[in-house]
């Protein structure tokens, strides 16, 4: 989320924003904010595929940065797509903005374009430091706040969505979070920051209501969009205001949208006398049909739901114990099995999986590719394939469609333009049973997922087949199956016999299938030097595994290479 115009609204008055020495707390970190900061403002490269081991580093400097200071991180992640479909159209205008962004950095220009593992990196660093974290269903914003609030400490983000948030600990915008730079003696170490809470804001306005910061917020538009008729609202507030004699911001000049916004709010003593106005308003000026004129007010009231941050936060639960407690019944963790649910919430499972299984719908994130070519995730089209078999897969080993999946289905099948065609807001819902996805199932239309992928410099929907692996594996069952049998499934997708990977060391097969599934499916093909460049970067990994004291099959390796190895390893190491 965030709500355009306020960051610059907020950094621009030095009353909203206090100097702090933090150390000695406890602080909720926005993990989705943090990896694209520390990513994108320290230089790390963005044009050729990611620079993961400066990056690994760089998270764990912040991280020492926090121990040294007394403070302990709560990281919490962003999931999957909000089931309700309401922030769905920023995330596709988000989506296409980002392959141009792509485009421009493979010609040498700027472009904020995050390298495809960072996030993976970031969640494998935690995990190895021991930071608690958690994914949740799908946007973590009301979540880190419902947190904080209870626990009355700081959130550490860049998301403005924070100045509207009443939070009793605080917000640390991450661009005044100085924690490259340490102060104080060795016992009292503390990192500079600024600190913001709504009390500065809301007495700068008169005592302004906090519930109509919240309006504000809403009115002005943030990441879920505004309702339709709120910029005709907009229009019409300096006439209200100047007709009702300007209330306390009469003479005071509005710099700024959301400044002009707030004044005008600040003459109101509560929601409802503000939302009595909002309706007069459209009745008189915005040319509503009787009837009508009370339909802004409730969407606007419904709107600000979104920044109520009064419930008991479930992530408590998973902190304290490692329990899942997900936020609504329609998150559709509930409904996966207990151990991909528990692998989803560690950060384990993608959210393009949940997304998959929940709303059958994936985005693929664009890279930074030749864009007069065939999108690089084409290349593993199958795998993915596979994993929505999988997923969709009913007990009886044929696929079902989960809600919307048999609609898709009808619709591929006709040739329909499928979802997200009833405008902005619009929740999905579906007539669709399972049982009816089973009987279109039983008629031979495939079951698809939309995937969401770049055509040249365009965003472009394709309905992608379901197919589940011939080895059968139900999704129920995933966890408790032998090793060998996931194995077998694994190879059988990548279209590999175990038979010809018996040369090959048990924990080296799987990348050498990847790598020779990547080589038949990527188009173009790639050049010789592209392909020695990786087996030599995986002969590296292994030498150097090798000679790290501990490892777990240094043993395996005959004493009689061991010196060749380390020779190996210091001529690979010096043209690093």
């Amino acid at each position: 989320m965030g709500v355009q115009g306020l960051t610059t609204f907020v950094e621009g008055n030095r009353n909203f924003l206090q100097d702090l020495r933090f150390r000695d707390s406890r602080l909720v970190i926005d993990g989705s904010s943090l990896y694209y900061r520390l990513y994108f403002n320290h230089g790390l490269d963005r044009q050729h595929g990611g620079d993961y081991d400066a990056f690994a580093c760089l998270l764990t400097r912040f991280l020492s940065a926090l121990a040294a200071c007394k403070i302990q991180p709560y990281v919490v992640l962003d999931g999957g797509i909000d089931p309700s479909d309401k922030k769905f159209p920023t995330l596709r205008s988000r989506l296409q903005s980002k392959i141009r962004e792509a485009d421009n950095l493979s010609r040498g220009r700027n472009g904020s374009v995050l390298p495809i593992l960072t996030r993976h990196v970031f969640i494998h660093v935690l995990t190895q430091r021991g930071v608690p974290l958690v994914q949740c269903s799908a946007e973590a914003d009301w979540e880190i706040a419902c947190l904080a609030r209870q626990w009355n400490c700081p959130v550490l983000t860049n998301d403005s969505d924070f100045y509207v948030f009443d939070l009793p600990g605080g917000y640390l915008p991450l661009q005044y979070f100085q924690w490259t730079n340490l102060n104080g003696k060795a016992c009292q170490r503390y990192i500079s920051s600024r600190f913001y809470t709504t009390n500065n804001l809301c007495r700068w306005f008169g005592g302004l209501d906090r519930e109509l910061l919240h309006l504000c917020a809403v009115i002005n538009g943030n990441d879920y969009g505004a309702p339709m008729e709120a910029e005709t609202l907009l229009d019409l507030i300096d006439v209200g205001a100047s007709g009702r004699g300007g209330g306390r911001g009469k003479g005071r000049a509005s710099s700024s949208r959301i400044e002009g916004l707030l004044i005008w709010l600040s003459s109101f003593s509560s929601v409802a006398e503000a939302l009595k106005e909002v309706s007069r308003l459209m009745c008189e000026g915005g040319g509503n049909k009787k009837g009508q004129k009370d339909e802004l007010s409730s969407q606007l009231w419904a709107a600000m739901q979104e920044y109520n941050i009064k419930a008991r936060s479930s992530l408590v639960h998973w902190f304290s114990g490692g329990k899942v407690a997900q936020r609504g019944n329609t998150c559709g963790l509930t409904q996966l099995p207990d151990c991909l649910s528990f692998a989803a919430a560690q950060g384990q499972l993608a959210p393009a999986v949940v997304d998959a299984w929940v709303m059958q719908r994936v985005l693929l994130m664009p890279q930074v590719e030749n864009n007069r070519l065939a999108s690089s995730h084409l290349s593993s089209k199958a795998i993915r394939q596979a994993i929505y078999g999988i997923l969709l897969q009913g007990q009886d080993g044929t696929v079902h469609g989960r809600d919307g999946g048999a609609r898709l289905a009808a619709e591929s099948g006709r040739g329909s333009g499928g979802r997200g065609r009833g405008g902005r807001g619009q929740v999905h819902t579906s007539a669709w049973s399972k049982g009816q996805a089973a009987s279109v199932q039983a008629q031979g239309t495939p079951i698809c997922v939309e995937e969401y992928d770049r055509l040249d410099l365009s965003l472009k929907k394709n309905l992608v087949e379901a197919q589940p692996p011939r080895t059968p594996v139900l999704l129920s069952e995933l966890s408790q199956a032998p090793v060998a049998l996931r194995l077998g499934v694994l190879f059988e997708v990548l279209a590999v016999k175990e038979s010809a990977l018996e040369p090959v060391p048990p924990h080296q097969r799987v990348g050498v299938a990847v790598t020779g599934f990547w080589l038949r499916e990527v188009t173009p093909t790639p050049p010789q030097p592209l392909v020695q460049a990786l087996v030599l970067s995986m002969v590296y990994g292994e030498v150097s595994f090798n000679n790290q004291p501990g490892n777990s099959h240094q043993h395996a390796v005959p004493r009689m290479n061991w010196a060749a190895e380390r020779q190996v390893l210091s001529a690979l190491g010096g043209k690093r």
